[in-house]
């Protein structure tokens, strides 16, 4: 890959990063070193897995970073869960950020198909 600039899943990835980075400064102070820092290492590692496996030099192994991002996404959408459990999300963006994720996820697993046929 000649720039993981380009690709839909690195925007995505950081779109959802930046969205969520800053909502996660909403949350109780007392989640700093707890839940926030894990949705911050978890939302932060997706573009980047993708980023750094686009400047692999196979498709294996760029396939090997995509589900490293992979599993960030769904590290991310347990932590997400659990937030709304604990009241620091409403209902209304919750379901939002995780119909952003879902979408991710598959065009994540979309593009790992193409890079294995090719």
């Amino acid at each position: 890959m000649d720039n993981f600039r380009e690709l839909n899943i690195w925007k995505n990835g950081m779109s959802i990063a930046k969205e969520i980075l800053l909502i996660t400064k909403t949350f109780p102070e007392l989640e700093k070193f707890g839940l926030i820092s894990q949705i911050n290492r978890s939302v932060i590692s997706i573009p980047s897995n993708i980023a750094e496996g686009s400047g692999r030099t196979t498709n294996k192994e760029f396939c090997r970073f995509l589900d490293i991002a992979l599993g960030s996404s769904f590290e991310l959408e347990t932590q997400l869960i659990l937030s709304f459990d604990l009241n620091y999300l409403i209902q209304e963006k919750f379901e939002e950020l995780t119909e952003e994720l879902s979408e991710l996820q598959r065009m994540i697993i979309g593009f790992k198909r193409s890079l294995n046929q090719g």
